[in-house]
């Protein structure tokens, strides 16, 4: 089984939090839809007739994309490669763009599962990010996929930025979970290199992140969600039982996936391949054959370390005998003594040969994966 990502790069604003590239023009989205039909046709090899189980639109405000283009683009994907009896297909979508004319053009097209980005129930936090929609056009939306027939939604959250209270924090969990969905994901906030936000906090217009409000608030988040009945089964991700993300679960199974569209990126088992990320490149190399992508083929002590990260991440942990089956016994039982120091501070556990996050080394998932990778 094997999943298919595309990346949309269509935004209406610059986020203060993100660097995407922002355009709706028209004209643009003909051509990018071009482009990427051209590449699901040359890219059918690349899943080797593996069955697709997931189709995930996201990237930028995939729920810019004309209706026309979605189910273009879905056709070509059953027409090149072999799908699931049911797959998954997710479109990530803001709430302000799901109008019921669109929410029932996306659900005669196949989407059977949205992920709309809400981020806060306060309008302050909104105009902040530069979000385009208000709190009740987010109710708004979300009431109307429920007449339209969406059942499995996930919502998505972020917290810990400077206005991000701890009250207003609790307050938007419990806005959250009111609303009843599938699936819950909460992001901390980040600051990226070239974005406003970055360029702000070093001019000193804006107070930077505190990480021990992030880690109280993170904290806050799992106690919360999982009193609601979620499953707090990787790391930012939340799901009612049986209503995991198929899709992110397949990254963090290491399954192969094909990935479209500019910045996109692809893994077959034995290596990654990742696409231009310029729009306007990627659609030139495309529409004139030339080559749009750059690939490399991973050492086993890449695919390793890979699984390190991902596996930590998720509720289940790190599995020893996989470790062992697929890499060797002698990394198996290295990883395991050096994990004993994690184990000892309570930032770890081992359970039926499976090296498990506790809550509170969830905090440090990343700093305790990268010590644990092999060189």
């Amino acid at each position: 089984m094997a999943g298919i990502y595309i990346h949309v790069p269509f935004c209406k604003q610059a986020c203060t939090y993100c660097n995407f590239h922002f355009s709706t023009s028209l004209g643009l989205q003909n051509d990018f839809t071009a482009a990427l039909l051209k590449e699901i046709e040359l890219r059918r090899p690349y899943l080797h007739d593996e069955r697709v189980e997931t189709i995930y639109f996201g990237g930028g405000t995939p729920s810019l994309l004309s209706s026309t283009a979605i189910h273009q683009i879905l056709d070509a994907l059953h027409n090149h490669f072999t799908w699931d009896s049911n797959p998954e297909i997710t479109l990530e979508a803001n709430p302000d763009d799901m109008a019921a004319d669109r929410l029932h053009d996306w659900k005669q097209a196949g989407i059977n599962r949205l992920s709309i980005g809400v981020q806060s129930f306060f309008t302050e936090d909104l105009a902040w990010m530069n979000r385009a929609h208000t709190s009740d056009q987010a109710i708004s939306a979300l009431e109307q996929a429920k007449k339209e027939g969406f059942d499995n939604f996930s919502l998505d959250l972020i917290y810990g930025s400077p206005g991000m209270t701890d009250e207003k924090w609790e307050k938007n969990l419990q806005r959250v979970i009111a609303l009843a969905p599938t699936h819950v994901s909460c992001y901390a906030l980040t600051v990226e290199p070239k974005t406003a936000l970055y360029k702000m906090i070093k001019s000193n217009q804006e107070p930077d992140v505190d990480p021990d409000k992030q880690a109280s608030q993170f904290l806050t988040g799992i106690r919360e969600l999982e009193a609601a009945g979620f499953e707090h089964y990787e790391i930012s991700s939340f799901a009612k039982p049986g209503k995991r993300s198929r899709h992110n679960s397949s990254y963090w199974q290491s399954k192969k996936y094909l990935g479209l569209g500019p910045s996109a990126h692809s893994f077959d088992g034995a290596g990654r391949q990742w696409n231009i990320s310029n729009n306007a490149l990627y659609i030139k190399s495309l529409r004139e054959g030339k080559l749009y992508f750059e690939s490399e083929t991973l050492q086993p002590k890449d695919r390793l370390n890979e699984y390190i990260m991902t596996s930590l991440r998720t509720m289940e942990g790190l599995d020893l005998p996989f470790v062992a089956h697929q890499f060797g016994r002698e990394k198996a039982h290295l990883l395991e003594n050096n994990a004993s120091v994690y184990i000892h501070s309570n930032q770890m556990e081992k359970n039926q040969e499976k090296l498990i996050l506790t809550r509170n080394g969830k905090l440090f998932a990343d700093g305790i994966a990268a010590a644990l990778f092999f060189d």
